[in-house]
């Protein structure tokens, strides 16, 4: 398998929401287990405002993207993919809003998928295949990964965990953040029902069946790349390591099973190796929860802006989606010098949220979610954080929804 392939990510970008709160504070205003605390290794989580939803999450997270392409490189995006498990509607998908918001061009593919946390990665590969595919020399896909969730984890340990945000990538050749392995890729997919949502307002979870079934999918599906990939070795094949990230502790503990079974390493290797090869792409995350369908090319972000890379070096991804499904890929990063993608001013200049102010605006997100038919979002009731983090500042906010229509403006 040779250095690279001609496609993959050329730009990428995060939006990670305006507000935020501190997730001891809400352990203990929640009376949650504090011993089970460090074991997320989180700080703070994101919080999305009620006036935003997973179309402005897209939308705020790809046009600084855009906004570096000349006329020319916007008209050749043939293709946008939107992953969320945030959907608005059982038929039109939240693309088309993306779409008209971001003004791309009219030929061009537009849809979206889900499978939970694995829909981002769905996306990115299916864009991957389009593109490589693609008649037009230079053609570009833009893809997408939102999420904003609802409050129906209040109250439980999956709570403090959950962010709000988007991740957007702009997909060609030669892939200049992220060169795709062709044929680098293992998958493994079973039936389970370990988290669930069967309405807007109802949780399934089983945390028992989902680490259950993270561990066992980061397993064989790095088993089925093996097979795949001839010569691939744990230690030596990756410089980086980056997973799907619910919380920087449960990538940590798949680290652990992943070194101990595939490379047989003592306790004081597997903590080397995890601050070495791991711990670069978990900064983001644990200043932002777990971003779901994005939370993977989060961690992507992470590694690019915390990780010394001399030159281009084999990174191993692993992404995971309840339900489930799962894949360990591979990809070569490092091509251009470091350029920092502005998330740390991002998590600097977020609102701080008490947690009393958290529960009032969090209480109002159910009107923005699925099934709503009407509604008017009037940023009164939290004028302090719309005032300070998005007033003025040309994001895209959700101002009504009239019989099911949604309507948009720009703050």
């Amino acid at each position: 398998m040779g250095i690279g392939s001609a496609i993959g990510i050329e730009a990428i970008h995060s939006y990670i929401g305006p507000a935020f709160v501190d997730v001891r504070e809400l352990f203990v205003a929640r009376g949650l287990d504090l011993s089970r605390f460090d074991n997320l290794m989180m700080r703070r989580k994101s919080v999305n405002l009620p006036c935003e939803d997973p179309v402005t999450n897209a939308v705020n997270a790809a046009r600084p993207l855009l906004a570096e392409l000349d006329e020319d490189a916007r008209a050749r995006i043939e293709l946008l993919v939107v992953a969320t498990e945030s959907g608005l509607d059982l038929g039109k998908p939240i693309s088309t809003y993306v779409h008209h918001h971001l003004g791309l061009g009219n030929a061009c593919r537009s849809f979206e998928v889900k499978h939970a946390c694995y829909g981002g990665t769905a996306a990115l590969q299916t864009a991957a295949a389009m593109i490589a595919t693609s008649p037009v020399p230079g053609a570009l896909a833009l893809v997408i990964a939102t999420d904003a969730p609802g409050t129906a984890a209040r109250g439980t340990t999956w709570e403090p965990a959950e962010g709000a945000g988007a991740v957007a990538m702009l997909v060609g050749a030669p892939g200049r953040i992220l060169r795709l392995d062709p044929g680098g890729s293992g998958f493994h997919t079973f039936e389970v029902l370990d988290t669930a949502r069967p309405r807007a307002d109802v949780d399934v979870v089983n945390a028992d069946a989902s680490l259950l079934a993270y561990m066992t999918c980061l397993e064989k599906s790095f088993e089925h790349y093996c097979q795949r990939v001839a010569g691939a070795d744990l230690r030596k094949t990756f410089g980086h390591l980056v997973m799907h990230t619910p919380f920087p502790g449960m990538v940590r503990g798949g680290h652990r099973l992943l070194m101990r079974k595939k490379a047989a390493a003592g306790a004081a290797e597997i903590d080397r190796d995890f601050t070495e090869r791991v711990a670069p792409s978990l900064e983001y995350c644990a200043d932002t929860g777990n971003l779901f369908s994005g939370a993977l090319y989060l961690a992507v972000c992470s590694l690019l802006d915390h990780a010394r890379l001399d030159g281009p070096e084999r990174v191993g991804l692993f992404s995971y989606g309840s339900g489930c499904a799962s894949e360990f890929f591979s990809g070569v990063v490092g091509h251009e010098p470091p350029v920092r993608r502005g998330i740390d001013r991002q998590l600097a200049d977020r609102y701080a949220l008490t947690v009393a102010e958290y529960d009032r605006i969090t209480g109002m997100a159910d009107d923005r979610g699925f099934g709503t038919r009407d509604a008017l979002f009037d940023t009164g009731p939290y004028a302090a954080a719309y005032e300070r983090r998005m007033a003025g500042r040309g994001l895209l906010v959700l101002d009504r929804i009239d019989a099911y229509r949604r309507t948009y403006r720009w703050s």
